[in-house]
């Protein structure tokens, strides 16, 4: 089974703070990168999600974190830098030109998106998904059944990728070869893929929700958890923090 979005069990701090702690501190830690546009300050919150990282011993997940996020934002400082023309002029261009301020701008684009994600992608590894769900519903009053769907979602991601693995390995051994041609080619290969990944979907779905009326979905409400979740001078100290991160943020 793939171990994408898993809990990890661990002793670090983070294991140990409360969930919701845990999520809305990453939300407000998310936020402060996007207050910003100071280069100087996204390197340094980047900084601090990489010894967030080691401290959890997730640096593996996070640089297969990072990799895929690199690839994503490097398309939008591509667009940034051809379409914003500021600062000194560096190479003109028939449309304007490309300027100081645009490979600044760009640069700042890609680290911001590298440091908002990892502290939100770290809580989904140090936090299990019914400790999750549960807080968010006895400390937030979130109802249910949204909590319920959104932790759903997030655990058919390593379920479903692990079925396209094996529906893929399945036509390896039939002669397909996906690691041939250039990307038009693999997609071509992939559509018919979607087909067998839908039904198997729907049938992992149907048997999800068949479950959830069983055991009482419907019946389910803020007090029906026996377990609490109180907050800790450290899960207070890491949500100042990340308030006074957003106020930086918005400051410079």
């Amino acid at each position: 089974m793939s171990k994408f979005l898993e809990y990890v069990p661990g002793n670090s701090l983070l294991h140990h703070m409360n969930p919701v702690a845990k999520l809305i501190g990453a939300i407000l830690f998310a936020l402060a990168c996007f207050m910003t546009g100071n280069l100087i300050l996204l390197a340094a919150l980047l900084a601090v999600g990489l010894v967030l990282a080691a401290s959890c011993h997730m640096m593996r997940q996070t640089a297969g974190l990072m990799k895929a996020v690199l690839a994503f934002s490097v398309i939008l400082a591509a667009i940034l830098i051809f379409t914003t023309p500021t600062g000194t002029p560096l190479v003109a261009l028939p449309w304007g030109y490309i300027g100081t301020g645009s490979v600044l701008a760009a640069a700042a684009t890609i680290v911001r998106l590298e440091a908002a994600a990892i502290p939100l992608f770290l809580v989904f590894y140090v936090t299990k998904m019914s400790d999750l769900s549960n807080s968010v519903v006895k400390v937030l009053h979130v109802p249910y059944k949204y909590a319920f769907t959104f932790t759903s979602a997030v655990h058919f991601i390593p379920v479903f990728m692990n079925d396209m693995k094996g529906i893929m390995e399945a036509q390896t051994t039939r002669g397909v070869e996906f690691d041939r041609g250039g990307f038009m080619n693999k997609l071509r290969l992939m559509v018919p893929l979607c087909v067998p990944l839908l039904v198997s979907s729907v049938r992992k779905t149907d048997s999800a929700a068949i479950a959830a009326e069983v055991r009482g979905f419907e019946l389910r409400t803020r007090t029906s958890g026996y377990k609490e979740y109180p907050f800790a001078p450290a899960d207070v100290m890491a949500l100042v923090i990340c308030c006074a991160l957003v106020a930086v943020g918005v400051v410079l």
